[in-house]
C-alpha cells in the first residue's frame, strides 16, 4: 500500500472532478446496481495516470452527457474497491489506470491501461467523451 499523505493530491485531483471515492466493495456495488450509467476509474500513481488519465478524465467530465454516477478507486490501496471493479471488468486484464463504464450493472465500454500508455490528455478525453455520448444519457444541468 502506498502512504496515504503521499496519494492524497492524487485522489483530491480526481474528487474535484466531480467524482467520488469507492474505497469498499460495497462503495463499488453501490454504484453499479442502480439503474443507470456508471463509470469506475482505477487510479494510479504511475505516470500515464498523471500526464494522460486524471487530465483526460477532468477534460471528459465537463461534457454535455455524463454518466449517472462516477466514482475512483485507488489502486494500491483501496484493494477491496479495486477487485470488486474489476470484477465488473470480466474478461479484461487487470490494469491501472484503467476506466470502465457500465449500464445497469453490465460492462459497456472499457479504457485499459495499454490505450492510455502514450497518448495525449485531449486525445483520450475526446474517446472518453464518445464514450460518454455513445452509453450515457444524464445531461450536465445548464
Amino acid at each position: 500500500m502506498y502512504d496515504e499523505n503521499m496519494i492524497r493530491p492524487m485522489r483530491e485531483e480526481v474528487t474535484s472532478m466531480g467524482i467520488g471515492e469507492a474505497r469498499t466493495a460495497a462503495d463499488v456495488d453501490a454504484a453499479v446496481k442502480q439503474p443507470g450509467t456508471a463509470l469506475i476509474f482505477i487510479n494510479s500513481v504511475c505516470g500515464c495516470a498523471a500526464g494522460s488519465a486524471r487530465p483526460a478524465l477532468g477534460m471528459a467530465v465537463q461534457n454535455a452527457v455524463l454518466p449517472d454516477r462516477m466514482i475512483s478507486a485507488f489502486a494500491g490501496n483501496d484493494v477491496e474497491a479495486v477487485a470488486r471493479a474489476r470484477g465488473y471488468f470480466a474478461g479484461f486484464a487487470p490494469s491501472s489506470p484503467s476506466m470502465g463504464l457500465l449500464r445497469d450493472g453490465e460492462l459497456v465500454w472499457m479504457l485499459e491501461r495499454w490505450q492510455i500508455e502514450g497518448r495525449p490528455a485531449p486525445m483520450l478525453a475526446e474517446i472518453i467523451k464518445d464514450a460518454f455520448n455513445e452509453h450515457c444519457t444524464s445531461k450536465v444541468a445548464a
